[in-house]
């Protein structure tokens, strides 16, 4: 968000449905790993539904996980993704052809998680995402830079690294190949959006030598018990891999990029007017928020919940005494020295004294704790400048301490809850600790990720984890910021916004900088739909707490009922709204919690 950035939060939502957990097993990068036999449901009547439904799904992640390249870095040319969009529409048939609803308990949970996976996968091949394998928030080239930073401690791992490196120019040429695709009919990243992209890939190709880049960092300190004469040669392969394979393959990419791909680029901003747009706009829509609503009513949502937290900030910004209209608070919280961190370590360790406030109040909201920590590290220089100000996952919580008069004070409490714990970084590590399910279920769906973490950014008023109004501020324009993404995904894609205009709309509306504003909009232009999962989220939670709070009364326990939404794991909306339905019925226990 997913592999950290990568397989949580990657180029396209799904992506980590096709990278994401599970172990690979190796396959050549000459071609594609032949589909195994999945039985067809009418194949063989004399199953269940239960047992069709399992050859499906294990055939089906056999097969995905086989698409991983030995190297680490999969194929990705046009074959092999139509034969993936086959593969992925001969699935969908053999699902939609079982007998789901005689699909009781937790195979009714899986079904309707994995149909919806599947769904989302062959949607980004019909619409031929890969074409376009870039956006303002994330490259396909940073997924190296993550490489590089993977924890090795064997020869083993470090030899796998260099195959790595030097399979770089076919996965860059493949790349290369699909987004020239992309360029002929129409399908790039509006090219406004895509300015300065190219600097990352400028600091390879140009550098003075192998060792003076970011690949050869896990060169430079080998396992101390590694024979000299291992740690001489893995060094002198790395260099031969960076010099020969990494720093040329980044070259011509440069090339294409400034010559080519960025020239090149469309000027409109609407996925609409993208080939087949109001479809692929549409799906973006199914996948990120998993419903079928429309743009045009999530659009109106948006507008009513910003009047209501609107409200909310008026009455705030009574408690600091401050005189002055709505504009000319976000202006002085815009320029006030007093919100600001002189230094990064500032930014940093403000972030971890609010981290360690939510360990005081932990018990008291959940009955589960996870296992995992997790670290506090700054994004890395290469992407900070057109980073979003965190982001968090199991084991790490990124914060951005580029640019810091971007990066207010008063919003760390709201950002750290949202990406650290309890949200990203306490979220995905429960759902990964539960045992006894198909590996499929440990895949991200940003609706209810984005949703659960925007949702712990309101609980943190509830922790006493805000102690000043102006924090409070913070998390509201936190929500306004949210909410604002409803009206401004779909105002771009679907009502012809312009950028202009959407950055406007935040600025007039949230707290947020004018860095951060553009970095936003630029993402929501280039990622359509993607922006819309986190208020939706938080509202099908939000509802369901109120509900189950309501027909439970003194029987409600606050922490059973975050436990039983984590212990989901991501899970499409509608069937978390049902697993809030039975948790009422249950009486609102949690297994975790023992009874009074």
């Amino acid at each position: 968000m997913k592999k950290l950035l990568p397989a949580l939060f990657g180029v396209f939502g799904a992506c980590v449905l096709l990278h994401g957990a599970g172990a690979a097993a190796p396959v050549t990068a000459s071609a594609p790993a032949p589909a195994p036999a999945a039985t067809p449901p009418a194949a063989n009547r004399a199953i269940g539904a239960s047992a069709q439904f399992q050859q499906i799904y294990s055939a089906e992640w056999q097969w995905r996980q086989q698409q991983k390249a030995q190297a680490g870095l999969p194929r990705v040319d046009a074959a092999t993704q139509e034969a993936r969009r086959a593969y992925w529409q001969r699935m969908l048939a053999q699902l939609d052809a079982l007998d789901s609803a005689s699909l009781a308990g937790e195979d009714g949970v899986n079904f309707a998680v994995y149909r919806a996976q599947v769904a989302a996968l062959l949607a980004e091949q019909q619409f031929r995402e890969y074409e376009r394998p870039l956006n303002a928030d994330t490259a396909f080239w940073n997924e190296l830079a993550y490489a590089a930073r993977k924890p090795r401690r064997t020869s083993a791992d470090y030899r796998a690294y260099i195959a790595l490196l030097n399979d770089v120019p076919r996965y860059f040429g493949e790349q290369t190949e699909n987004m020239r695709a992309g360029l002929r009919r129409g399908f790039t990243p509006p090219r406004v959006t895509l300015a300065g992209r190219e600097r990352a890939l400028a600091e390879v190709a140009e550098a003075a030598d192998a060792r003076a880049t970011l690949y050869y960092q896990p060169l430079r300190q080998l396992p101390a018990g590694m024979p000299a004469q291992e740690q001489a040669a893995l060094r002198a392969a790395a260099v031969q891999a960076i010099r020969e394979s990494v720093m040329p393959a980044f070259g011509e990419l440069l090339t294409f990029m400034r010559d080519v791909y960025i020239p090149g680029a469309g000027t409109t901003l609407a996925a609409e007017r993208l080939p087949d747009g109001k479809a692929y706009y549409q799906s973006k829509i199914t996948e990120f928020t998993t419903t079928a609503m429309s743009a045009a009513q999530i659009h109106a949502i948006g507008l009513q919940e910003m009047a209501k937290i609107r409200a909310e900030m008026d009455a705030t910004i009574a408690q600091t005494g401050f005189k002055g209209d709505f504009a000319a608070f976000l202006q002085f919280l815009r320029s006030d020295p007093q919100f600001y961190a002189r230094t990064p370590d500032e930014l940093l360790m403000r972030s971890a004294w609010v981290a360690k406030k939510f360990d005081a109040k932990a018990a008291q909201y959940f009955g589960y704790l996870p296992r995992q920590r997790f670290a506090i590290i700054p994004v890395p220089d290469e992407q900070a400048p057109h980073y979003t100000s965190g982001r968090g996952g199991p084991g790490v919580y990124l914060v951005n301490t580029h640019d810091l008069p971007s990066r207010p004070l008063y919003s760390m409490p709201a950002l750290t809850l949202h990406e650290s714990a309890p949200g990203h970084a306490f979220q995905m590590p429960v759902a990964l600790e539960q045992k006894g399910r198909p590996a499929f279920r440990r895949a991200y769906i940003s609706a209810y990720g984005e949703g659960w973490a925007l949702y712990c950014e309101r609980l943190g008023a509830e922790m006493g984890i805000y102690e000043t109004a102006y924090e409070t501020f913070g998390m509201l324009s936190y929500q306004a910021w949210r909410a604002a993404r409803l009206v401004v995904d779909t105002g771009i894609h679907a009502q012809g916004w312009t950028r202009a205009q959407a950055q406007a709309y935040l600025h007039a509306n949230t707290a947020l900088s004018a860095h951060e504003i553009e970095t936003e909009v630029d993402r929501y232009i280039s990622w359509p739909g993607q922006a819309l999962s986190y208020y939706l989220g938080e509202m099908a939670i939000l509802n369901g707490r109120r509900k189950a709070e309501t027909a439970l009364g003194e029987q409600f326990d606050i922490r059973a009922f975050h436990d039983m939404v984590l212990e989901m794991g991501s899970v499409p909306l509608p069937v978390l709204e049902r697993r809030i339905d039975s948790f009422i019925a249950d009486g609102g226990k949690s297994p975790y919690l023992a009874a009074p």
